[in-house]
């Protein structure tokens, strides 16, 4: 490495430490979001184990807003964590179970 290549690199890594002081507050926002995520998510896989569930179901048992266990439930069927196991008895809500690579 010649000196300006040691130089650039010197510039770049005072640069990428001066940004993360500028951002520490929203990185940190935003590792919190991600634990208080997963955490819902935990819980909804819990509510899950026992038989395939609705979402006002899913609501009504954890305690959250119907509207944002059915983000949730959106966010876990993209990923294959959940699947939709038919309707409910009256035919208003899809039920969703645990895929079975979230199952095993």
């Amino acid at each position: 490495m010649n000196v300006t290549s040691k130089e650039q690199a010197r510039k770049r890594t005072q640069m990428l430490v001066e940004l993360r002081k500028q951002h520490d507050a929203q990185v940190k926002q935003a590792q919190e979001r991600l634990k208080e995520q997963q955490t819902i998510r935990k819980t909804l896989q819990r509510a899950m184990q026992g038989a395939p569930r609705s979402v006002p179901q899913l609501a009504a048992i954890t305690n959250l807003a119907a509207y944002e266990v059915l983000w949730h439930i959106a966010a876990m069927k993209k990923y294959g964590v959940v699947e939709e196991a038919g309707m409910d008895t009256g035919g208003e809500y899809y039920l969703y179970e645990l895929s079975k690579e979230a199952k095993g």
